[in-house]
């Protein structure tokens, strides 16, 4: 079975540990500790119509990188990221938009996915004001929740099979 490199890249306090925690092990934890550095999980994926089994390597950051994860180590071999803002706060959205634009620039054509989370907090049509020009470089990002689990499956595996589809 391959296995794939995924970061997991935002802010502190965005919840990158709960969606991973929802993700690998179905649970949100209230008691986790914040990353220091980076955390390592593992996943497998099993085969689908579109993709192999897959075992995704997921690093979790701390949110004190910023920008400087672009010339750290942490990067190399890394197939793809999620790119995670927190929707209650809008300094995360602008941070969210920064680091998508570094991971085009210092990872050309690995693919990313940005995600909105803690979408439990606030009702599904309400609308987020996203950085100006941010629709003009970038899809809009999905929104998740940890706590609730809604999306976190899709965020993970649509990652999975950017990485198949781009022959990763």
């Amino acid at each position: 079975m391959a296995s794939k490199k995924v970061m997991l890249l935002g802010e502190i306090g965005v919840g990158k540990t709960s969606l991973v925690n929802r993700f690998v092990s179905g649970r949100f934890r209230t008691d986790y500790m914040p990353t220091i550095n980076v955390e390592i999980y593992t996943h497998n994926l099993p085969e689908t119509d579109i993709r192999p089994a897959l075992t995704l390597l997921i690093w979790d950051t701390d949110g004190n990188f910023g920008e400087t994860i672009f010339s750290s180590v942490y990067l190399k071999n890394a197939a793809a990221a999620l790119i995670v803002a927190d929707a209650t706060r809008p300094a995360t959205l602008l941070a969210m938009t920064s680091l998508s634009n570094g991971w085009r620039a210092a990872m050309p054509g690995r693919p990313y996915r940005l995600l909105l989370n803690k979408s439990d907090l606030f009702s599904p049509d309400q609308p987020i004001d996203l950085p100006a020009g941010h629709e003009k470089h970038h899809d809009r990002p999905l929104r998740t929740s940890a706590k609730s689990g809604d999306n976190v499956e899709l965020a993970f595996h649509s990652v999975a099979d950017g990485i198949i589809r781009r022959g990763l």
